[in-house]
């Protein structure tokens, strides 16, 4: 076979290949193949060679025609990329009119294609505000724990449903990343908010193999858009760090969501009109107790300066909205704020240095009065982000009592959308966990031995928790007879069949030997047992799973939500929702 002919064939299985004692891949395309994405969204184009390579054997090709007839700007040569050894073509902020596009980059190291499908919107804008509602690692599991300590069951029949249950239009989500079929929330919120696919940890960009985690091929975020084609007011809201992976995700470009110090700046860059979270470390000065920035700069200062009404408790928050701000920062945590069962009932965790942190409805509630002073409209994201941070240490319970509240924000939203019907409601999570009931736990059974107080099919029965004062969340946790719940993916650990009202869970702790074994606090525990986990020794908690989400929805547009989807097309959905495609 002719060398050329080699190329070709082993370009398009993706494989790299040796001929003639040479090592040859095919160049790596960034937008990606298979990308469906906005019209008029601004990317980073970037052709990755395999080797050094001179800039006049290379030829990219878009539809047949040269890349910057198509692009609207000329890629750059980089004879050697900077630790790579290895040449590239790079455009930043590229756009596309609707269409097909067949990509093909060839020089003398290899041949790649990349098909892309780029999408437009049309006409009047059908909602003038969209809230996105998310619920980091929202489960079936934990929707059902949720409406079983919730509401309760009478005779196999709930005694009501939760608020995002009732809501017209529902679908499956598919999660999967770029380089992975196990996503984190970093690849999977990006996926809402630029409509590409990305890679784990990434926010924004798609991983190139440069090792600077900040120029990589970015891809234009929801917020940029609106700044860029609207007048529309954008609100990011956490109980999370506001630089955690989700939240960041609304405004953020980096390889690596740890840089979260950097994710500030781009963050005040951007300046989102509401800000509420935890994660206040990264905003002050390197000489402030408790800051973790390695720099001088305030940006608790510069939000200020940039007339932001800046606020650290829940009084202050209460107190702000009556002054009518348009600008709103809040920072409640130095970082993850506390979950509603340490805050409201247990006062265990970090309570007690922080005693006034806003519930999450609090924070709803400031969002909402905040944005909808804007008459052309919003975009509102908020994340229980806490439901994730329980549910890895395998902590059920704080990460239903979340759900809980979580829920309680869908009511609060579907409540605003009835006065405006021209929102668009989406409820979700960002990836899901391996969390199951499977029955009930009877300390009344007889015996010592937990695994015998577990109650399956018809020895379950019904839980004894009690909710007397109505307001939807169980008075306590600690019942007699209460859910079995487990997680299917886990380290080794101690299953003490109870829940944890010292504070939050932590089932492994490294040993001598850098291995995460079963932490020995929980072993004397009566009936405790030994669980032999099933991941790896250098995981310490629970994992992601690969379970299609669910996604329910109402209001303008909401109809599109309907089967099996990729989650890249929430982001769809919404652009066409707004009409983002048309400038």
């Amino acid at each position: 076979m002719h060398k050329s002919a080699v190329l070709a064939a082993s370009a398009a299985l993706g494989l790299a290949f040796t001929y003639a004692g040479s090592v040859y891949s095919a160049p790596s395309i960034y937008p990606v193949d298979t990308a469906r994405f906005l019209a008029g969204s601004r990317f980073d184009f970037k052709v990755e060679f395999d080797g050094k390579v001179n800039e006049k054997d290379v030829r990219v090709l878009i539809n047949g025609k040269p890349a910057e007839s198509v692009l609207g700007g000329k890629p750059g040569f980089v004879s050697e990329e900077s630790g790579v050894g290895a040449s590239a073509i790079l455009l930043r902020g590229a756009h596309l009119a609707p269409g097909k596009y067949t990509v093909t980059a060839e020089a003398p190291d290899g041949r790649a294609e990349a098909k892309w499908d780029v999408y437009g919107t049309a006409g009047k804008p059908r909602a003038r505000s969209v809230i996105l509602l998310i619920a980091d690692g929202l489960s079936v599991g934990l929707r059902t724990a949720a409406r079983l300590l919730s509401k309760g069951v009478t005779n196999g029949k709930y005694n009501g449903a939760l608020a995002m249950d009732d809501m017209p239009h529902m679908a499956l989500l598919g999660t999967c990343s770029v380089d992975s079929i196990a996503a984190d929330s970093a690849n999977t919120a990006s996926a809402y908010m630029t409509g590409h696919k990305s890679s784990v940890n990434a926010l924004g960009v798609y991983c190139d193999r440069t090792k600077d985690p900040f120029d990589d091929p970015r891809q234009e975020n929801i917020t940029e858009i609106l700044r860029r084609v609207g007048k529309r007011s954008v609100g990011v809201v956490t109980d999370a760090e506001i630089e955690d992976a989700t939240p960041a995700a609304v405004y953020g470009h980096t390889r690596r969501r740890a840089e979260k110090a950097a994710l500030v700046e781009q963050l005040y860059n951007l300046k989102p009109e509401v800000i509420l979270g935890g994660g206040s470390a990264y905003f002050m000065p390197k000489s402030t107790p408790g800051s973790k920035r390695k720099d001088d700069k305030d940006f608790i200062r510069e939000f200020r300066d940039s007339g932001y009404t800046v606020v650290s408790t829940k009084a202050e928050l209460r107190d702000a909205l009556t002054k009518k701000t348009g600008r709103l920062l809040g920072l409640f945590h130095t970082g993850n704020m506390d979950g509603h069962l340490d805050r409201a009932i247990l006062k265990k965790n970090t309570v007690s240095r922080f005693p006034d942190q806003p519930d999450l409805t609090d924070s709803m509630e400031a969002a909402l009065s905040v944005l909808s002073q804007n008459p052309n409209g919003f975009f509102l994201m908020v994340e229980a982000g806490l439901v994730d941070k329980f549910s890895h240490p395998l902590d059920w319970e704080r990460a239903v009592y979340d759900t809980i509240m979580f829920d309680h924000v869908v009511a609060q939203a579907k409540k605003y959308c009835e006065k405006h019907p021209d929102t668009l409601l989406i409820v979700t999570g960002d990836h899901t966990h391996t969390i199951s009931v499977i029955g009930t736990v009877d300390d009344t059974k007889p015996g010592d031995d937990m695994r015998d107080k577990v109650g399956v099919y018809q020895h379950a029965g019904y839980p004894n928790y009690k909710d007397a004062d109505g307001d939807g969340y169980p008075d306590t946790p600690d019942v007699s007879k209460r859910l079995a719940v487990f997680f299917g993916a886990f380290p080794d650990y101690y299953e003490t069949f109870r829940p944890h009202m010292e504070g939050t869970n932590v089932p492994a702790i490294k040993d001598e030997n850098g291995r995460y074994v079963a932490n020995q606090a929980y072993k004397d525990v009566p009936g405790a047992i030994l669980r032999v986990g099933n991941l790896p020794h250098n995981e310490s908690q629970g994992v992601h799973s690969i379970d299609d989400l669910v996604v329910t929805a109402q209001g303008p547009n909401s109809e599109a939500f309907h089967g099996f989807m990729n989650s890249t097309e929430v982001f769809r959905i919404i652009a066409e929702a707004m009409n983002l495609g048309s400038k």
